[in-house]
């Protein structure tokens, strides 16, 4: 059950970096800006991620402040999905998003795979 959690929060991570370029690219603007926001929203995910988050992190952030890093890309992917009209995606996403993290904790399992 932890490798399927585990396995469930990567797909997760990168359903959230695809949201953020998604919702980039639905900037209204000029294409440049579009293109540039498409970019630059999932690489700010990422670097945020890599920092605070990853199991591997250069910063890692003990739970629960380990939370905040990770609603912030979540939850910029949720209000991404949101804003352009993606409703049942954006509910599915969150739902999902906290009910691994849940399933996290419940198994006692770090985001690394580690146990907590």
């Amino acid at each position: 059950m932890r490798w399927f959690n585990l396995g469930l929060r990567f797909v997760l991570e990168l359903c959230a970096f695809a949201a953020l370029a998604y919702g980039g690219w639905h900037v209204p603007g000029p294409t440049w800006v579009r293109i540039l926001a498409a970019v630059a929203l999932p690489v700010a995910g990422a670097v945020v991620w890599a920092r605070w988050v990853a199991p591997k992190a250069s910063h890692p952030i003990p739970d629960p402040l380990r939370l905040v890093p990770e609603w912030v890309v979540f939850g910029g992917a949720t209000a991404a999905l949101l804003l352009t009209g993606h409703f049942v995606l954006a509910g599915v996403l969150a739902l999902l998003a906290a009910g691994n993290r849940w399933a996290l904790h419940a198994l006692r399992t770090g985001t690394g795979g580690d146990p907590a």
